[in-house]
């Protein structure tokens, strides 16, 4: 197994240096699971906010060869547990296809202090059973 730390140049750069934004594991049969570091955006309210982090989120996975569709573990962290709705009508333009697996949290706060959501991913590459 080997495992690759990225900051892939083709998407928004982390906040800072202290984290990377994808680990890509490359399993023994071949195909590769992603793990994305949490994701916020920039934006006056939770719809836009969450925009912006699936756009981030399909750009980090589209520079190692994945997309939306690929997700197969989603974790939300949400600052208002009771604005679910309007997050989970934002992710729906976004994740089309089979719901992946998911795990939503209400968080005091988040690293950055105007956040409302932020949002981390596992993908598979090349791994997916065809259904």
């Amino acid at each position: 197994m080997r495992v690759a730390l990225d900051n892939p140049a083709s998407a928004p750069q982390p906040a800072n240096s202290s984290y990377s934004q994808v680990a890509r594991v490359e399993l023994a049969g071949g195909g590769a699971l992603l793990y994305l570091s949490g994701q916020v955006a920039d934006g006056p309210d939770l719809a836009t906010q969450s925009r912006g982090v699936f756009e981030t989120i399909a750009a980090l996975l589209g520079a190692h060869g994945a997309g939306l569709d690929d997700i197969i573990n989603i974790r939300t962290y949400l600052t208002d547990i009771g604005r679910l709705g309007e997050y989970g009508a934002v992710r729906r333009e976004f994740l089309t296809g089979t719901a992946p697996t998911s795990m939503t949290f209400e968080a005091a706060r988040l690293f950055k202090p105007d956040a409302l959501v932020e949002v981390e991913v596992v993908a598979a590459v090349g791994t997916r059973a065809e259904a």
